[in-house]
């Protein structure tokens, strides 16, 4: 007789949810505010999916507002660009003070969502929340949504044909890309968290294009509504 697969229970995280800067570091950002603003300073309309995410599917969300050019926590801590040259000239002690206060706090926080579903014995869902700018360096970014994972590992592999599938019933007329416009296995929180929890552990990133958010904040809820289908459709499909 087969087993019962285990229950899939839904984590949710958004990295890089805001533009904030703490406010002893802030002489080191002005002027600067058009780089904080940008695409290289949070990620626009993450937050606000994520937050529907929550609701839709009654979980908590961990999310931070401090902009990644502050601390990216979606870099390893030793990664080179975990703080930005915005911070150059910092000492040791002070870098590791800042990884203390901001990075570390989170990364804790979901390893301790995931573990603590582990030992309940369910399988566990990831999904980080993230755009991308729609052009960089002048080359266009083709998708609209990007969903990022380890094709290599098969529930994450099973799991984006699904999540696709609700995509196309959610949002036809988006194209729907693996790994892109990034790899899946790059450095990253998901990359950490596969290796704390090598079974029992999807992990995701949903990165949604840009343009897909108009100057209207309705338009930006417009695009978690569709989201919020695709998923539902997807986890519905896994049983």
């Amino acid at each position: 007789m087969n087993r019962a697969a285990a229950p899939l229970r839904l984590v949710l995280t958004c990295e890089h949810g805001g533009h904030g800067v703490p406010a002893a570091l802030r002489a080191r950002f002005r002027g600067h505010r058009d780089v904080l603003t940008s695409h290289r300073g949070w990620d626009l309309g993450a937050l606000v999916v994520a937050r529907q995410l929550a609701r839709a599917f009654a979980v908590p969300l961990q999310a931070a507002t401090t902009s990644r050019l502050v601390v990216d926590l979606n870099r390893s801590p030793d990664h080179p660009r975990v703080v930005s040259e915005f911070l150059d000239g910092l000492t040791d002690a002070e870098r590791r003070r800042l990884l203390a206060r901001l990075h570390r706090p989170h990364r804790q926080r979901v390893e301790q969502a995931v573990a603590r579903l582990r030992r309940r014995g369910a399988q566990v869902l990831h999904i980080g929340v993230h755009s991308f700018t729609p052009v960089l360096d002048g080359v266009e970014r083709r998708a609209d949504i990007g969903l990022l994972f380890d094709p290599a590992r098969r529930p994450e592999a099973a799991f984006y044909r699904r999540w696709k599938r609700g995509f196309a019933a959610a949002a036809p007329d988006w194209k729907v890309l693996a790994n892109h416009p990034y790899r899946g296995t790059s450095d990253g929180l998901t990359t950490a968290l596969r290796r704390q929890f090598p079974r029992g552990y999807l992990g995701f990133e949903l990165e949604l294009n840009q343009r897909l958010f108009g100057a209207d904040r309705r338009t930006w809820r417009r695009v978690g509504v569709r989201v919020v289908r695709a998923l539902a459709a997807a986890l519905e499909d896994s049983g």
